[in-house]
């Protein structure tokens, strides 16, 4: 991930590749266009994260886009083909872009070892695989972890079996587990709570509808902004509804490092625009003709603006003071002036 102080925006590929390779490939694409970072994939089969069964628990029934569905047909229709992978990574590296994935299981892990994944992402619903985490964080992988549908104990269980095999470079990412989430559900002060609470970086898995939780979240010192990416919501698919194409993607990480300029540096400095706007700051001024040996009183010398004469700090030390010479109004009263 970035070295310097800007937020790694990822691009979610997730089920948007319409069961067509080139439209993986021309997402990922896209995802440079918009100015991403990465891009993100999901290795697993159904057979690999779910049964093939049609009991009533694998049904799902949540209020979802996806309610009605079995979990495996679901993944089914969802996953990316495991032999697509090598060459999206080939891809992803001419663009310019860091390629990982989300492993399921440790089959996952092994193959996209060979692939030499740079990254490794636990997704929400695989926090508590406790097994998987060791597995991944073994392999002395940057990790990042969703926190969806996590406690806080599931949390630190996740932390702390990332840094019993000696991993250390843990990003926990806050998350809403909802397809699309709501804004009132965001919670995003979890993020700065996160990283000081658990000691480890911390970012934001969005899965709201706008851009605007990403902008927030950077303001509250996430490094990481992970979020679904479609190259056309024509294409449909499980998570389309939920997903920004390449205009709206762009349209947020424009946003996000707009961001990133403003909250800027801690900065007292007086820069070379500070100087110049001191110009119509306060100081004391002559505002009456007077004559030499007149008192300085409160009715012939004020604070106004411009700041060409005496720090207004320095009136009480000024007044029953007398000219030194003639003064005409307007001019800034300084030291030399005074008997």
């Amino acid at each position: 991930m970035k070295n310097n102080s800007s937020c790694f925006i990822i691009a979610e590929l997730s089920a948007n590749h319409g069961g067509k390779i080139e439209i993986a490939i021309e997402t990922i694409k896209a995802t440079k266009r918009a100015g991403a970072d990465a891009i993100k994939l999901q290795t697993y089969t159904a057979d690999t994260i779910t049964l093939n069964s049609k009991k009533e628990c694998f049904k799902i029934n949540q209020g979802t886009n996806w309610d009605g569905q079995y979990l495996h047909d679901l993944y089914k229709e969802a996953h990316l083909p495991w032999k697509w992978h090598e060459e999206l990574f080939k891809v992803a590296k001419a663009e310019g872009l860091v390629c990982f994935s989300s492993p399921f299981d440790f089959t996952a892990v092994d193959f996209l070892e060979k692939l030499n994944c740079p990254i490794y992402k636990i997704a929400s619903f695989e926090i508590t695989d406790i097994p998987l985490i060791e597995y991944v964080a073994s392999k002395g992988k940057p990790i990042i972890i969703s926190t969806g549908i996590a406690e806080e104990k599931d949390i630190e269980l996740a932390i702390e079996t990332c840094k019993k095999v000696g991993n250390n470079d843990i990003t926990i990412l806050k998350c809403t587990s909802a397809y699309p989430a709501s804004p009132k559900d965001a919670n995003l002060s979890t993020i700065d709570d996160i990283k000081k609470r658990f000691k480890v970086k911390s970012g934001l898995s969005d899965h709201t509808l706008g851009i605007e939780a990403p902008m927030i979240a950077v303001a509250m010192g996430a490094t990481v902004i992970e979020k679904h990416f479609i190259l056309d919501k024509s294409i449909g698919g499980p998570d389309a509804h939920f997903s920004l194409d390449e205009h709206e993607f762009k349209k947020m990480v424009d946003a996000v490092r707009l961001t990133e300029k403003m909250i800027g540096k801690i900065d007292y400095e007086m820069t070379i625009s500070k100087k110049k706007s001191r110009e119509f700051s306060r100081s004391l001024f002559i505002v009456k003709d007077v004559k030499k040996g007149e008192a300085i009183t409160n009715m012939n010398v004020k604070s106004i603006r411009p700041g060409f004469g005496l720090h207004p700090k320095e009136l009480p030390n000024i007044i029953g003071k007398t000219f030194s010479e003639n003064q005409e109004k307007g001019t800034p009263l300084s030291w030399d002036m005074t008997q």
